[in-house]
């Protein structure tokens, strides 16, 4: 496993990180808490040093759970965290308030049995609450030692740049870190925000490297998955990202094709090519994998070992390249030679 910046901070991340969405989530394709512990000493073992929840994963659990198996290995890992979404009934029990944060966080910091959290996410943008409250509270945080470094999630460019800037103002802890979804099918965050974390110093926490598991090479042309065991993309409404109307296209099939082919070369998976590729992608930190198994998480960890040729990038950057949506004399702009022989 190899060790990468965090953002413009001197903290390094190994380069995947274990996602822990789905355990104790108590559905089909739920980890149990047994074999959760087993996959974190796995992942701990292979080198890893990074471990993502948040308070809304299976309702808390996935912390309670998390914090239980790292008991006895704390300092030697980053814990990342987040608080934005709903954890009760109450007007004041969601969102980026300073009242919401500061119960969220001290709810955290107990199913977690841990005195300090070293990332913590803002996990959504809140439109009623004012960015300096927010920003002023997790200055706060770290001030007192509750957390150490802070990260966004799913914000808007404008919104990122508009909360850095707030913090630049009152020198205030900024962002170092982000986490969006991003993978060979789900490339549109780098319309607007990969080149503006590479010159902001956040360094990319990518979620979704396999598509909900479209990448992993199970799904076939014109079979409709049709159980949870399937995956993701099974069990996902029509509406979200994920879902098989989505990705059912020519441009998504034409992808999976070079993904197996690549694979086969290489005697490897369409899942370790598929996380290698993002793995490869400028200002990418930390790739989060979401593995369910033992089987799937050793799969995973393959993925760190595979280099990639220039050919074989380029080969995967042509079948999932992104439309261009804007006009022309944005592009003009940006690309044309500033040497005044040139005009």
């Amino acid at each position: 496993m190899k060790y990468r910046r965090l953002g413009n901070s001197g903290l390094l991340v190994s380069e995947l990180c274990l996602g822990t969405m789905i355990f104790g989530e108590g559905s089909e394709r739920s980890t149990p808490p047994d074999e959760a512990a087993r996959m974190i000493d796995r992942y701990l073992d292979a080198g890893g040093n990074h471990i993502d929840t948040a308070n809304v994963y299976a309702d808390g659990r996935s912390e309670e759970i998390v914090g239980k198996a790292i008991k006895n290995r704390r300092s030697q890992i980053v814990l990342a965290t987040k608080v934005r979404f709903p954890r009760g009934e109450g007007p004041n029990e969601v969102g980026l308030s300073r009242h919401h944060i500061m119960q969220a966080v001290h709810a955290s910091l107990r199913r977690l049995d841990t005195d300090y959290i070293d990332l913590y996410y803002m996990h959504g943008w809140d439109p009623m609450t004012p960015l300096e409250e927010s920003l002023r509270a997790f200055d706060d945080l770290v001030t007192a030692g509750k957390i150490r470094y802070i990260g966004v999630s799913n914000f808007k460019a404008w919104q990122v740049m508009k909360a850095l800037g707030i913090s630049e103002a009152h020198n205030w802890v900024r962002y170092v870190g982000a986490q969006y979804q991003y993978s060979l099918v789900t490339r549109d965050i780098e319309l607007e925000l990969t080149e503006m974390f590479q010159h902001e110093g956040l360094g990319l926490m990518p979620w979704g490297a396999l598509g909900g598991g479209f990448l992993s090479g199970k799904y076939k042309r014109g079979e409709r998955p049709g159980s949870a065991q399937d995956g993701r993309i099974a069990v996902t409404p029509v509406e979200w990202e994920e879902a098989w109307e989505r990705r059912n296209t020519e441009r998504n099939w034409n992808i999976i094709d070079a993904v197996g082919k690549i694979a086969e070369e290489r005697n490897a998976t369409y899942s370790q090519i598929a996380l290698a590729w993002v793995l490869h992608q400028p200002t990418v930190a930390s790739l989060i994998i979401g593995a369910r198994t033992i089987s799937q998480l050793e799969d995973n960890l393959g993925s760190a070992n595979i280099a990639l040729t220039d050919t074989e990038l380029e080969t995967l950057e042509r079948v999932s390249a992104l439309p261009e949506l804007y006009p022309y004399r944005i592009y003009a702009i940006q690309y044309q030679s500033r040497d005044p022989k040139a005009h």
